[in-house]
């Protein structure tokens, strides 16, 4: 049995305006209208000669329910796949996920599982060799390999770090693992190119759940027994298959990637070389690669006027962009930030994400248009101790029943019928009624129709902050 495990972790802070901490890099929509996640589900579900009967996706609990709206977009096709989630309270780096994970497929699907590891942010345009790539190892860690994919380099980069492959293992396609090398230098990288023998390490992995375990336990004893306290306290959610993490017992795991805790340790490592037109989204220029070109090296999405402008990447879908007289430039604008930046500088783009962190700043974050699992809510405007919303409510959705302590709310339906929970009494709003919800109230919003409900909902108070809820029960276990 082969179990694909999806990585979705990391805030993609390279790619900020459009990827944000609660709205991260795997959910960025590419110019096909299918997010990254999307494109990594669909991969690993399609493989061929190899029925995948379940996929275990490992992400922050903060991004369940966008995940879990992601999949169910590609529901029609994959509906005979379960699919399984493992909830992180933080970001732990790759060897506690991984470890996390191999302990829930032993214990609910089989010890002798194959764990196919994918990250959820990388392109790979070339699936017939990916299908080959992943046939390769499956055959070997079947044979007790912990396998890693070697992605076959283009170009000296010094971003990425590589593999040395070492003698060949018969009859397999595939090479033992000579050493792991960090992220080189310029002159470095060329000499790994020139040789013949270094691959990228992308990020890939296949190995045995009990053998991945036994590696842990004889390199590491004591990241495992960290990973394995943490996962004897796990919290099993009203959600089906899915399980959330403790979080003190998760922020005691060292903060370390699998490479360092095992694959860089163990002897029974394989390399497969995998040509499969790779690309890590690291950047915005690397996306941009991604996109058509003009006559001039131009790629653009959206409204754009380009005069005298060559070599540049644009990107907006709300406005115009108009430039004129520059060069090698990526602009990204959204709704509420706006990003100019030289490709030469594309990867200190991570650089403003941690000065708006301290300065306290929430853009860093989250966008206008939040989702949930309900639907989603937009901050059209606010100034001091009001806020005005748009919510939209999808069919057959509810928020949970709550209450403020420090703010009302003024509720005008635009479009759909809306059910409401107010204090004591519950009615019913068609368009353009309104209802008033003073603070200390229990209140609920429920859309019972077959059409999105869509609201305007005006706040007033001292303090307008998203924490300042109190639910007390939820449909989506958020109690």
């Amino acid at each position: 049995m082969l179990i694909p495990v999806i990585l979705s972790g990391g805030s993609g802070s390279r790619l900020w305006p459009v990827s944000r901490e609660l709205y991260p890099k795997p959910f960025i929509k590419l110019e096909d209208g299918n997010s990254l996640i999307q494109k990594t589900f669909v991969r690993v579900a399609s493989l061929k000669n190899i029925n995948v009967e379940n996929i275990l996706t490992i992400t922050n609990h903060e991004h369940y329910f966008l995940t879990d709206n992601e999949y169910k977009q590609l529901e029609d096709k994959y509906s005979n796949i379960d699919k399984h989630f493992l909830l992180e309270p933080i970001a732990r780096n790759t060897a506690p996920a991984i470890i996390s994970g191999a302990l829930l497929l032993q214990e609910y699907i089989d010890d002798d599982a194959v764990m196919l590891v994918v990250p959820a942010d990388h392109i790979i345009q070339d699936e017939n060799e990916f299908n080959a790539s992943v046939e390769k190892a499956y055959k070997l860690a079947q044979t007790d390999y912990l396998v890693t994919f070697g992605i076959q380099p283009d170009h000296p980069n010094t971003g990425f770090g590589y593999i040395q492959q070492g003698e060949i293992i018969e009859n397999s396609g595939a090479y033992k693992v000579k050493r792991f090398c960090e992220k080189p230098n310029i002159e470095t990288a060329k000499q790994f190119l020139e040789s013949g023998e270094y691959y990228w390490n992308g990020g890939i992995f296949a190995f045995k759940v009990s053998i991945l375990l036994k590696g842990i336990k004889d390199y590491n004893a004591n990241l495992y027994k960290q990973v394995l306290t943490c996962y004897n306290h796990k919290i099993e959610t009203s959600i089906k298959n899915t399980i959330k993490l403790d979080e003190e017992y998760f922020k005691g795991i060292e903060d370390i990637s699998i490479d360092y805790a095992l694959m860089e340790k163990a002897k029974n490592i394989a390399v497969v070389p995998a040509d499969i037109n790779w690309l890590d989204v690291g950047s915005w220029t690397a996306l941009g690669s991604l996109s058509a070109q003009d006559e001039n090296g131009n790629s653009s999405e959206g409204d754009c006027i380009l005069i005298d402008v060559n070599n540049s990447y644009i990107k907006s879908n709300d406005r115009l962009v108009a430039m004129v007289g520059v060069d090698n430039m990526v602009v990204v604008d959204t709704p509420d930030a706006l990003l100019i930046v030289h490709k030469d500088n594309a990867q200190d783009v991570k650089k403003i994400v941690e000065q708006l962190k301290i300065a306290k700043n929430e853009i860093y974050k989250i966008h206008k248009t939040v989702n949930r699992p309900w639907g989603t809510y937009t901050v059209l405007e606010e100034g001091q101790n009001f806020k005005i919303k748009r919510i939209v409510v999808k069919p057959k959705q509810s928020l949970s029943l709550q209450m403020h302590h420090h703010r009302s709310e003024h509720w005008v339906v635009v479009s759909g019928v809306a059910k409401v929970v107010n204090g004591e009494k519950e009615i019913f709003l068609d368009t353009n009624e309104s209802t008033f919800i003073p603070a200390g109230h229990q209140h609920r919003l429920e859309n019972p129709g077959v059409l999105d409900l869509v609201m305007i909902e005006v706040q007033s108070g001292q303090y307008l902050g998203e924490d300042d809820i109190v639910r007390f029960s939820d449909n989506y276990g958020r109690v």
